[in-house]
């Protein structure tokens, strides 16, 4: 197969494209500004026998998520299946504090980066094409304290999934969510809270963070043709929180 990934060479999306290379599949990955980290990913590919490329691309801007998509399937030679990945957070705080620019920013990249990017997807992947939408849980469980804006974008997460879902049912185009707990990523360093998994690992209820790995066996599954009758379906790899 033949899987965009968005926000593809760090954290869950970095997992995901190796999880893809073993099944040998074919990757084209996005990612925004962090070329070294793209080149070590791709690098990190080709030493596991897989086939990918890497396109610079920011998906809030509709011009280069429609850019990105034709670099990936020009790349790949077509378009199997869209992970809508990418993703930021922003340092920890309560709403009453957040600035006008950080909320617009969130929703801006989280929500309407993620609504390009499935449109794109749904404009051009084939009948019997597959989209899995990355959520949180914090769209369960709100951030309070943290970072609600965050939540808020990965609830409508949710609900798109479920519409979408819905919408290209018709074409056979199965659309899914993972939700993710807390996971060992460097995404928390961007919200200002880099001890974070060693922190709150041990009191969550499986006494750890989640791994990256484990969050893409969830994304490939959903992707691959065991799950053919899972559509509309939000997996949580959230360690029972």
């Amino acid at each position: 197969m033949r899987i965009l990934i968005t926000g593809g060479t760090r954290g869950i999306g970095r997992a995901t494209a190796l999880s893809c290379a073993a099944r040998g599949w074919t990757t084209a990955l996005g990612y925004r500004g962090d070329a070294a980290a793209a080149a070590e990913t791709l690098a990190a590919i080709k030493a596991a026998g897989g086939r990918s490329s890497a396109h610079a691309a920011d998906i809030s801007d509709p011009a280069q998520v429609a850019a990105l998509f034709d670099a990936a399937t020009a790349a790949m030679g077509g378009l199997d299946g869209v992970v809508v990945n990418a993703g930021i957070v922003a340092p920890v705080m309560p709403l009453a504090q957040m600035t006008p620019d950080r909320i617009e920013r969130m929703v801006r990249v989280n929500l309407t980066g993620a609504l390009y990017c499935a449109r794109e997807a749904a404009r051009r992947l084939p009948d019997g094409g597959r989209v899995v939408l990355m959520s949180s849980a914090a769209a369960r469980l709100g951030s309070a304290g943290k970072y609600v804006d965050y939540a808020a974008t990965k609830g409508a997460i949710d609900t798109l999934t479920i519409g979408l879902a819905q919408e290209l049912a018709p074409r056979r185009i199965r659309v899914n969510g993972v939700r993710p707990g807390i996971i060992d990523t460097d995404i928390h360093a961007d919200g200002g809270e880099p001890d974070r998994v060693a922190l709150a690992g041990p009191k969550l209820p499986l006494g750890r963070a989640g791994r990256a790995e484990e969050v893409a066996a969830a994304v490939v599954w959903l992707l691959s043709d065991e799950a053919s009758y899972t559509s509309g379906a939000i997996i949580d790899v959230a360690g029972a929180r």
